[in-house]
């Protein structure tokens, strides 16, 4: 069975007729390694053609769908056609010629790239596997095109008919009808890797952007990076396929669920109007917070996606009605405590409106409380009802609350989140090599266990690697954690002769103390550094090494990341559950190296053995 993106239930309502009926043979009688995305913005200038078919062997193929009957076409030529929709006529253009050049602007555009086209021959600079397209009229049948001389305006090969689609025909049939449509002397073949620089070329959505800002496709004269990540075909139907209403995603680390929700949020500000209310992206890290705000500025949507980390979030509200902010005498717990009750009562009592945001998108959701949570989807306009909630039980690195106690289980539905039915869990990480992800889980190991719940609950999903395979995790054990730190200085100085930049590097501390040595060590080696002290001290675009609290890393991503002092860790008097989560959020932060340092007596460097 063929895959659709977006999946059938999230674009059956704008379909014809004529379309769902195509869609459903495609699906049905192609075979599992075909794609299919229908009405998809194609390429740097957002073409929009009904059907793209991609096929590894087969090559491209883009198809137009007429839901025309015969009586409508009065008048048919190579160029444009005249036809009578409502009795009025109109003239349209030819829909192969439309077709036709829908696909020489993806052509143009994937031929930019030299790993896509043929290098040599008499077919140098010509795409190195075959592409096409053609039309499909679902309302007439091949004896009515050709008794009306349609053929004249239509080459025949090129057009898929009523009959030729029906349940009744055989999947060989209509596979030999679409692959007619190529013109004969092309060959070629689309490996994967292939595959996935087309779709960064054809669908700019779902391209992963690098560090230091994203590609120009308006820039003719720009060269395509040498590398180009792009999101799971999984991940990509899902984002497509997001309804209206409630959604939560259940993912492990690594799992694509914020590109999701970057997708989401693109998505909604381009449907958006004017008048439209603006888009609220919450996350409780400050670090991710910042990160979600540049990817938010660098596509042009900071006016219309507001990102805020939780509590400010919250002082935004009370500021901006009238109300009452916490002493600042208070300690700091107690006063973000505070202010969160004081924006609760706030809109119990109507002081504070419900219903400010068209959209509603929460990451890492596993850190808010069930009263947060509550609050936050009450900020949604029920005229949109548009929310969605991302979660993995095993990050919960913030179980306990500002008074001690550790947060109660909850459902969905007892905060009016209508989650049932609307629910998806992604277990594949795609972040780490299958050597981070193994290092991770050898502390996190009775994290991981798969809790099954009901859909309304709160499942605690184990992560499957997506099989990427990379260095070992360098294990450092020196008798001191100074030590330590100068030797990790000095793996990152040589990683970065390696070609790694600095911005993707960070070094993730347990506690404040680490952090500050860390830091100091750094300088000494006269290596850039950027320490998180306060919020506000992260720069996610700077090209300097991150040195922050492995709390403070949840949510982001790097390279290469070095963990000192695990060897230290628990923390005495701590719990080792709670710490072993801390762990496995930080390890889980980097995508190609990781470097732990062992030394000291604690637990976890006992399980590194010596």
């Amino acid at each position: 069975m063929a895959t659709l993106i977006p999946a059938l239930s999230a674009c059956v309502s704008r379909m014809t007729s004529g379309e769902r009926r195509l869609t459903e043979r495609l699906e049905q009688k192609l075979d599992d390694d075909y794609l299919l995305w229908y009405d998809v913005p194609v390429g740097p200038t957002h073409a929009h053609p009904d059907f793209v078919v991609m096929h590894p062997r087969r090559g491209l193929l883009v198809l137009e769908v007429k839901d025309w009957k015969l009586a409508t076409i009065v008048q048919a030529d190579k160029q444009s056609w005249t036809i009578l929709p409502d009795g009025v006529p109109k003239t349209v253009i030819n829909p192969l010629e439309q077709a036709r050049q829908y696909a020489h602007q993806v052509v143009d555009a994937l031929k930019r790239d030299p790993q896509l086209t043929q290098a040599d021959g008499p077919h140098a600079g010509n795409l190195a596997f075959p592409w096409s397209y053609g039309v499909v009229l679902p309302n007439i049948t091949r004896q009515q095109f050709k008794a009306a001389e349609l053929h004249h305006a239509i080459e025949p090969q090129r057009v898929v008919c009523k009959d030729e689609m029906l349940e009744s025909v055989e999947a060989e049939d209509l596979q030999s009808r679409l692959w007619g449509m190529f013109p004969y002397l092309m060959r070629g073949v689309m490996s994967l890797p292939m595959l996935d620089r087309v779709r960064w070329i054809m669908f700019p959505e779902v391209r992963v952007p690098a560090q230091g800002g994203l590609f120009d496709d308006s820039d003719a004269e720009a060269d395509l990076p040498s590398i180009m990540h792009v999101m799971d075909l999984q991940q990509e139907q899902l984002a497509r396929s997001l309804g209206d209403g409630h959604r939560v995603i259940h993912g492990v680390a690594g799992s694509g669920k914020t590109m999701i929700l970057g997708y989401r949020a693109q998505y909604l500000a381009k449907a958006s109007t004017a008048s439209s209310k603006p888009i609220l992206i919450l996350c409780f890290n400050e670090p991710l917070g910042v990160k979600l705000h540049s990817t938010m500025d660098a596509k042009g949507l900071a006016d219309r996606v507001h990102v805020r980390h939780f509590h400010k979030w919250c002082r935004d509200q009370l500021v901006a009605f009238g109300q009452t902010l916490p002493a600042n005498s208070l300690p700091v717990d107690l006063k973000m405590e505070d202010m969160v009750q004081r924006v609760i009562q706030g809109v119990e009592r109507s002081q504070i409106p419900s219903g400010q945001y068209q959209a509603v998108l929460i990451d890492e959701g596993h850190d808010f409380a069930p009263e947060w949570l509550k609050l936050v989807t009450q900020m949604v306009d029920p005229a949109t009802n548009s929310l969605l909630v991302l979660f993995d039980d095993a990050q919960s690195i913030y179980e306990r609350s500002h008074t001690g106690r550790s947060r109660k289980k909850f459902s969905f539905k007892s905060l009016g989140i209508q989650a049932q039915g609307r629910t998806t869990i992604l277990k594949i990480n795609y972040r780490n090599t299958q050597q981070i992800l193994q290092t991770a889980s050898l502390i996190a190991a009775d994290l991981l266990t798969a809790d099954d719940m009901d859909e309304d609950g709160i499942p605690l999903v184990k992560p499957i690697s997506c099989g990427r395979e990379g260095e070992a995790p360098l294990i450092i054990r020196l008798p001191t954690l100074r030590e330590e730190a100068f030797a990790m200085a000095d793996h990152l100085s040589a990683t970065h002769l390696e070609g790694y930049a600095w911005g993707d590097m960070a070094v993730l501390c347990a506690d404040h103390a680490t952090r500050d040595l860390c830091a100091q060590v750094l300088h000494q080696r006269q290596l850039p550094l950027e320490m998180r002290r306060s919020p506000g001290d992260f720069d996610p675009l700077s090209d300097k090494i991150k040195v922050m609290t492995m709390h403070s890393s949840k949510g982001l991503e790097f390279a290469v990341v070095a963990l000192p002092g695990v060897g230290h860790m628990p923390a005495p008097g701590e719990d080792e559950k709670e710490a072993a989560r801390v762990f496995y959020v930080a390890a889980t932060r980097a995508t190609h190296r990781l470097v732990i340092g062992v030394g000291g007596e604690g637990e976890f460097g006992r399980r590194f053995g010596s």
